[in-house]
């Protein structure tokens, strides 16, 4: 028997038409709007996450698990991601590394953030974030890796929330055969994230575990640390934490000639100030302006002679989309701040933005 199927172009136009006149209906509203409210998940929508379960692991850090839309490619352990999150009515951005097993049956990815002084991402997501929230995602990213193959001696040297792209790696080490040194450093042995997971894996003989509690130890002398480890120069290094004990691990390694053998990821802090107004400023052209409050920053540009994008001046069409590189803007329409840290590319519209403090357009 033959079955004859509608011709795709038939079908396709149908559904064009279906959904012109569903646009029509729906004006200043478009379809894809209420199905990001129905499932803000979906797959052709901005890539979401959705927050089902926030753990605590310290008295100030919490592991969150988040539910990815449908667009996310996965990772590799040790890289972080990108989330989005609004924190009084304000879209911030951070970057967190990724400490779930990649082989989750329920597809979900999980973050470990530790709150710290001042910090508005970290603080409001460790005391105020609640399941069902939805954040934004960027796809994972990262080289702090052990790459396809794990060297047969590894050295992880952590301090504080640094612990947090090593654990990621170390719940995906499975069966690698690789003699693991963990020298981790915090202000006590409560204060250690992960602390009880670290300590049953040293118990089942998967790592050898060195615990520096500072409040009673002192800092971790990088001058000394053979003492700790004396087969140093024979490990492949991964060290994540604050800037000086990285900076003295760097020239200690390159001071021994096994530079080579270190790998480092650094957590760059982020500092905003907004305010009403500021200096643009317009990266390709080179182009610095003092723009208003209520001056959207296309007009901005334009009144300076950049070459601007745009399209209906209304923020409809989408035509003057650009990357804010770093800095916050504010939405004309409804008064919201977007910020962006450097190296973060936040998509804004500029026909319905203007400066809420110094910005750095891509332009």
């Amino acid at each position: 028997m033959t079955t004859t199927a509608p011709l795709p172009t038939a079908v396709g136009a149908l559904r064009a038409r279906v959904i012109k006149f569903a646009e029509r209906v729906t004006t200043p509203l478009v379809p894809a709007d209420y199905l990001d409210v129905i499932d803000p998940l979906r797959s052709s929508a901005d890539l979401r996450g959705r927050i089902v379960a926030i753990h605590p692991e310290t008295r100030d850090a919490v592991s969150v698990v988040i539910k990815p839309g449908r667009g996310w490619l996965g990772h590799t352990p040790g890289q972080y991601v990108r989330i989005g999150i609004d924190v009084d009515g304000i879209r911030q951005w951070r970057a967190y590394s990724l400490t779930s097993e990649t082989s989750r049956r329920d597809g979900c990815i999980a973050i470990t953030v530790k709150a710290i002084p001042d910090g508005k991402v970290s603080n409001h997501i460790v005391r105020r974030a609640r399941p069902g929230t939805v954040v934004q995602l960027d796809q994972a990213a990262g080289e702090f890796t052990l790459g396809e193959q794990a060297p047969p001696k590894i050295l992880f040297l952590t301090a504080g929330s640094g612990v947090t792209p090593v654990m990621g790696m170390l719940r995906n080490m499975t069966d690698t055969g690789s003699d693991v040194v963990v020298v981790h450093s915090a202000p006590t042995a409560d204060d250690v994230i992960f602390g009880g997971e670290l300590r049953q894996l040293e118990r089942q003989g998967r790592i050898r575990l060195v615990e520096k509690h500072t409040d009673v130890d002192g800092m971790l002398d990088v001058a000394t640390l053979h003492h700790l480890v004396d087969d140093l120069a024979d490990r492949q290094t991964w060290a994540c934490g604050p800037a000086g004990m990285l900076d003295a691990l760097e020239s200690r390694w390159a001071a021994d000639g096994i530079a080579d053998r270190l790998h480092t990821e650094r957590f760059r802090p982020v500092i905003i100030t907004e305010g009403d107004g500021g200096e643009v400023t317009f990266s390709k052209s080179g182009t610095v302006v003092d723009a208003g409050s209520a001056e959207t920053l296309l007009d901005a540009g334009e009144a300076a002679g950049v070459l601007m994008p745009s399209g209906c001046r209304m923020g409809v069409c989408f035509g003057c989309v650009v990357p804010l590189r770093q800095g916050a803007v504010r939405d004309l329409r409804t008064g919201d701040v977007t910020s962006a840290a450097p190296g973060d590319n936040v998509q804004i519209q500029t026909c319905v933005s203007a400066a809420a403090g110094s910005c750095d357009i891509d332009l």
